[in-house]
């Protein structure tokens, strides 16, 4: 009978554990306030629109870009951002656009020059790049056969 009484009271405490941790869990998530739902902001601004670099010594490295967007109720219509430029690109085609170039052709002889094509690589901040470019440069030395001198002749003889 003893055993029972024992079994009993150790049933007891453990219900009243489990009620009490029950009830511990339930205050717990009424205290936590609920979050509501963050609302999508709707705004009327526009995309930003980006001027070119335009570097802060020469014509390449590091400078400034303007930027601007429309819109009633924008905070923010114009900002400076940091740009660079690469010193090593074909400023003559846009000092935003790099261009993958193919080899050079043959030397055109009337012209004395020679030519070759590049296609457009990559554009630094939607650039607005020509697809393909092409450009020129002088051929250089030419080699001309060597005239057979007297020397030549010399030698044959012997």
């Amino acid at each position: 009978m003893q055993q029972q009484q024992q079994q009993r009271r150790m049933f007891t405490a453990a219900l009243l554990a489990l009620v009490f941790i029950l009830a511990a869990v339930s205050t717990t998530e009424a205290g936590k306030k609920e979050k509501p739902e963050k609302k999508a902001k709707k705004s009327d601004c526009g995309e930003w629109q980006w001027s070119v670099c335009v570097p802060t010594n020469g014509d390449c490295g590091l400078g400034t870009r303007e930027g601007t967007r429309t819109g009633a109720e924008c905070k923010q219509t114009t900002k400076t951002q940091k740009c660079k430029i690469p010193c090593n690109w074909k400023k003559q085609f846009g000092a935003e656009c790099k261009y993958q170039f193919q080899a050079w052709g043959e030397c055109d002889l009337n012209t004395a020059l020679k030519t070759r094509t590049g296609n457009l690589k990559r554009a630094l901040h939607n650039a607005d790049c020509q697809k393909t470019v092409t450009i020129s440069k002088p051929c250089g030395k030419l080699t001309k056969p060597k005239p057979q001198g007297k020397l030549h002749l010399l030698k044959a003889a012997h």
